[in-house]
């Protein structure tokens, strides 16, 4: 029998070198779900895998700390100051404040590594765990729970007088991102009489502070917002509280999601995790912010999901898909609101 040319053989080997990575990663990762091709969801929980590689694992000097921006990103550095410095104690690590401007800049900045630790908003939690492989395991808690409503408000003298009356209207709406600001509206509101941008005009205000103010300045006409922001605002006197009136509202969602990059060091993710669920609220920045008006006192462990499978499936009826598209798209059309207003 005749051997085979020398070139075959190495056209043979080169093949074999070239498809063996190929399924060997194939078999690394059984299965991923809706998570971005570079994650792995092998236990089924929804969220990123920690690596098995070590040498994929991040263990930075600094951590970078954000929380999602509803408000005056320096107002709330000064609120965390108290859990940074406690974050920085248990892990041993310098804490930084990340004041981010938009929910795609927080999923952005975890993605690429600069983003560690964060408070991300209900609606945007999925596109953190689904493209960043951002891990939530924390939620403010209380007596009363750690839920919020979606509240559809308009101005006391306003003649609309319940959801149907919003045709012909401009209406605030928050992000497209945003859960009770416009996931929710959009997915519920159908059943109420309206469909959002068919019957009534939608205006992107940035952020839930700035719906509630137009609405109470007469710059919109009515605006679906998060009980929990407008509970804040009328506590230090932001807004009147009497200047508005409650349209509509909806069953509990869950609030903010707190966690943190999925590739952290596995001891670095126990002791941030620890930080969370053993800080103490008492006489802290956190406790003049939110203890008084949603009477939250401490941090509560989640599981995303169980506990985020009413907002996927909000999500899901409005057809949200999580990739690098639609987080493009989030930030155009955040970019041509600016345009507008500026």
């Amino acid at each position: 029998m005749s051997r085979p040319p020398i070139r075959t053989l190495v056209s043979i080997l080169f093949v074999a070198l070239t498809i063996a990575p190929l399924g060997a990663n194939a078999e690394e990762c059984k299965s991923r779900g809706d998570l971005d091709s570079r994650y792995c969801d092998d236990n089924g929980d929804l969220v990123a895998d920690t690596p098995r590689d070590s040498g994929q694992w991040l263990d930075p000097d600094v951590l970078i700390f954000s929380y999602t921006p509803v408000e005056d990103p320096s107002v709330y550095e000064n609120v965390f100051t108290e859990f940074m410095d406690y974050l920085s104690q248990k892990t041993g690590k310098s804490v930084k404040w990340y004041g981010a401007e938009s929910y795609a800049a927080q999923v952005e900045a975890m993605r690429s590594g600069r983003l560690h630790v964060a408070g991300i908003s209900t609606g945007p939690t999925p596109f953190g765990v689904n493209l960043a492989g951002y891990i939530p395991f924390a939620i403010m808690d209380g007596p009363k729970g750690y839920g919020y409503k979606l509240q559809l408000i308009t101005h006391k003298n306003s003649d609309i007088k319940e959801v149907k009356d919003m045709k012909g209207r401009k209406i605030a709406h928050v992000t497209p991102s945003s859960n009770s600001g416009n996931q929710a509206p959009r997915a519920l509101f159908k059943e109420l009489g309206v469909t959002p941008d068919v019957d009534y005009e939608v205006s992107y205000s940035g952020k839930h502070d700035n719906s509630i103010m137009g609405v109470a300045n007469k710059d919109y006409d009515a605006a679906p917002i998060a009980s929990t922001v407008l509970d804040r605002m009328a506590e230090k006197d932001i807004v009147n509280r009497e200047d508005l009136r409650i349209i509509w509202e909806s069953d509990p969602f869950p609030t903010t999601s707190y966690g943190m990059a999925h590739n952290l060091k596995p001891e670095l993710q126990e002791k941030i995790r620890d930080a969370f669920l053993s800080f103490n609220w008492s006489g802290s920045g956190l406790e003049k912010e939110f203890g008084r008006s949603n009477a939250w006192d401490k941090f509560s462990p989640i599981n995303y999901k169980e506990h985020w499978s009413v907002i996927r499936t909000i999500q899901k009826h409005n057809g949200i898909v999580y990739n690098q598209e639609s987080l493009k798209a989030l930030k155009v059309k955040k970019k041509k609101k600016k345009k507008k207003s500026g």
